[in-house]
């Protein structure tokens, strides 16, 4: 994991590069206790998660992560690649497309890298468009790419 890169107020932002991989975050691993609390929390008990028994026997070898477990890792990470300072607050606007091309399983450390796609003038600020890769070490395919919306308003 390098620095972040930083950019500070409007015309920070509208000065980082569009498309190349801005850094990449440091590692997090995904424990079993992440993905029991996860499933609590949103009520998603399905048991290739939260059985490992039952899971053990699966092509996976073991319990799996929730995607959206996956998904929801995106503001623990992004700050340890993009900073942008100068704004009074930040909102999430959406998402434009969510994937999931492989599982993440339980035990598993995962990194991301983020891509500035576009930044456009709003009322009050900038909208961002970011897409973030989650992936898992040693794996072949990315675990998550998400484009997603912010708002930056000063």
């Amino acid at each position: 994991m390098s620095a972040p890169t930083v950019a500070t107020g409007i015309d920070g932002v509208r000065a980082l590069p569009r498309g190349e991989v801005l850094g990449e975050s440091g590692p997090v691993t995904v424990t079993q206790h992440d993905v029991d609390l996860f499933a609590q929390a949103t009520g998603d008990h399905q048991w290739i998660h939260v059985d490992p028994r039952r899971a053990a026997g699966t092509p996976f070898g073991g319990t799996i992560a929730h995607g959206y477990l996956t998904l929801s890792l995106v503001p623990r990470l992004l700050p340890e690649i993009l900073r942008l300072d100068g704004f009074s607050m930040v909102v999430n606007y959406g998402c434009e497309k969510v994937r999931f091309p492989s599982p993440v399983p339980t035990g598993s450390t995962l990194r991301a890298t983020a891509v500035l796609d576009e930044v456009t003038e709003v009322t009050g600020g900038l909208q961002v468009t970011i897409t973030m890769t989650i992936t898992v070490e040693g794996a072949t395919k990315p675990a998550c790419v998400v484009t997603f919306l912010t708002r930056h308003l000063v």
